[in-house]
């Protein structure tokens, strides 16, 4: 859990991805194309991926745990809550209180 967290810190938008998973792909792919860039962490290329995944499918309450955002090192949810905040507009500004985009 506590690789999560810092890794989580370290950058305004942290996906944590499987890098199979087409969901993750997307997700990945909206930041990109709203103009963040976000730090992708492959769990099934990190040699403790498995164990930060079991640490997300704790947080998130589910499994599987990808993909799991974090925007300014909270915990936002999977590709529905991204989606879900992207489609009524609060994606954006919640990007920008992040640090992640400038304009």
């Amino acid at each position: 859990m506590d690789r999560v967290t810092r890794l989580a810190a370290q950058r305004a938008v942290v996906i944590f991805s499987m890098s199979s998973c087409c969901m993750c792909h997307t997700v990945t792919r909206l930041f990109c194309e709203l103009g963040v860039n976000p730090t992708v962490v492959e769990l099934d290329e990190d040699p403790r991926g498995k164990e930060m995944e079991k640490a997300l499918g704790r947080l998130l309450g589910r499994s599987p745990a990808v993909p799991a955002v974090f925007i300014g090192g909270r915990l936002v949810g999977s590709t529905d809550k991204v989606m879900s905040l992207h489609l009524s507009g609060n994606l954006v500004p919640m990007l920008r209180n992040a640090g992640a985009l400038w304009v």
